[in-house]
């Protein structure tokens, strides 16, 4: 038997990169899986490769309706909600004197209000869990960039920051009001992904170098499983006692001198 056998989840940012990692490893565990994202070809494409345990629903993070909706089709089909992993997220290179306004309320709007709105919506029908008895896993995506200084990324580091400070304060509202439900966050460095390859692509040209990802001190980069399997840790029963914690799975990246 899987170690997430029996339990229903949904991952945002599911169609690519770290939210289809999830979403693989999920489906092997034992979960049924709601895939969400706007990029409706892929996700569709990653639901029906994974089969009957999994399906897929357009969702844009940035909107409270939508949340709303897609959380209450999710019980009502489903019975419950056992896992929410706010994965989705985007990045536009600038720092505080070059991001624009139109990047910097995007970058926001995606991480921060998209992560805000799916915590709030997954209490709400989490608390309600096992005959009111409460209990469920939420898992946001944060990053390294959160924890030290990335000032070519300014916008991203200040979504992400407010991920990780979110992240807390459902943790601790949880416990004291006895609902079972832990709000954990992870800090991914450098992982191999589409937006990861972008944005190195892009810092490479504005460098005038020539290879997009051999810019650093650091160039090694994770593979998405890495993130995958913290992931599906977390998500489980065996991270029980783990609440309100931020999880760097960086390589050390963040504590080298220099890395930022």
């Amino acid at each position: 038997m899987g170690r997430l056998a029996g339990k229903v989840a949904i991952i945002t940012g599911a169609a690519k990169g770290l939210g289809e990692a999830d979403a693989r490893m999920f489906v092997r565990e034992g979960a049924r899986v709601i895939l969400t994202d706007v990029d409706s070809a892929n996700g569709e494409r990653v639901a029906a490769e994974l089969g009957e345990m999994a399906e897929y629903r357009h969702l844009d993070v940035r909107h409270d309706a939508e949340w709303r909706a897609l959380v209450d089709d999710v019980v009502a089909r489903h019975g419950k909600l056992d896992i929410l992993v706010n994965n989705a997220g985007v990045v536009e290179l600038g720092d505080i004197e070059t991001q624009t306004e139109k990047d910097y309320r995007f970058i926001m709007a995606v991480s921060a209000d998209g992560t805000w709105f799916g915590c709030q919506h997954a209490v709400r029908v989490m608390k309600e869990n096992n005959g009111g008895a409460g209990g469920g896993s939420i898992i946001n995506m944060a990053s390294i960039a959160s924890v030290q200084g990335e000032s070519a990324v300014a916008a991203y580091c200040a979504a992400k920051g407010a991920v990780e400070g979110l992240t807390r304060a459902v943790a601790v509202h949880c416990a004291r009001q006895g609902y079972n439900i832990r709000c954990n966050s992870i800090h991914p460095a450098g992982i191999l992904t589409p937006m990861v390859i972008e944005v190195g692509r892009q810092a490479a040209l504005m460098r005038g170098a020539e290879e997009a990802l051999n810019g650093g001190p650091i160039t090694k980069l994770g593979e998405p499983d890495d993130i995958a399997y913290t992931v599906v840790f977390l998500a489980s029963d065996e991270s029980k006692f783990i609440n309100g914690a931020a999880i760097r799975v960086d390589d050390a990246k963040s504590v080298i001198a220099g890395n930022a």
